[in-house]
């Protein structure tokens, strides 16, 4: 399996996380977003969106979308909750994450980190946001270990992968007492260094 992604990117390292905590064979080769590199016929034709991360299995098929990937790669794994309606609450935050989540926290690191703007160019609506996204996490862990009660799913990396990496979209998580836990506890489940 082949993994075309951009290791600063939340939604690359995802499928990272998830194929090295099951043990997944992949190779991994870097594409630069920012010199073009996931807009050339060649990679157009494994995703017709231009976008990383795009996964090519061992039979030349490929897929795309983060969550996607994830969801079928741990398929039958325990990252993926047997019981039905746990499953679907897990889903339920895999899409909440790329509709209510992903779309401001990470887009005001993408400006800050990739473009290189100062936190006071950020959109307000945008910082607003990513603090309300937030503060839905933090109400959700401070009942539960885990977003899905106390069973560690897909559901916490994916949301992992870009809310430990919040300050370098200028988020501040002093406020955050159950969020930070789960960011500490979900890095040692994946194995990772907590983030800098």
């Amino acid at each position: 399996m082949k993994i075309y992604g951009d290791s600063n990117s939340g939604n690359c390292l995802k499928v990272k996380w998830v194929c090295d905590r099951l043990a997944l064979p992949y190779d991994w080769i870097d594409i630069d977003t920012m010199k073009g590199q996931s807009r050339t016929p060649e990679f157009l034709k494994l995703n017709g969106w231009g976008q990383v991360p795009t996964v090519v299995l061992d039979d030349g098929r490929a897929m795309s979308q983060s969550n996607a990937i994830i969801r079928y790669l741990a398929r039958g794994s325990d990252l993926i909750p047997a019981d039905a309606f746990a499953a679907a609450k897990m889903d339920e935050w895999l899409f909440w994450e790329q509709n209510s989540h992903e779309p401001y926290v990470a887009v005001c690191r993408f400006q800050m980190v990739y473009l290189g703007k100062p936190v006071s160019d950020l959109d307000p609506d945008k910082v607003k946001r990513g603090y309300a996204a937030l503060a839905r996490m933090e109400h959700q862990l401070a009942a539960s270990r885990f977003l899905v009660g106390d069973v560690f799913s897909l559901a916490d990396v994916a949301l992992l992968a870009y809310t430990r990496v919040a300050h370098e979209g200028g988020f501040h998580l002093d406020g955050y007492a159950s969020l930070r836990r789960w960011i500490g506890e979900t890095e040692r489940e994946l194995g990772l260094p907590p983030a800098r």
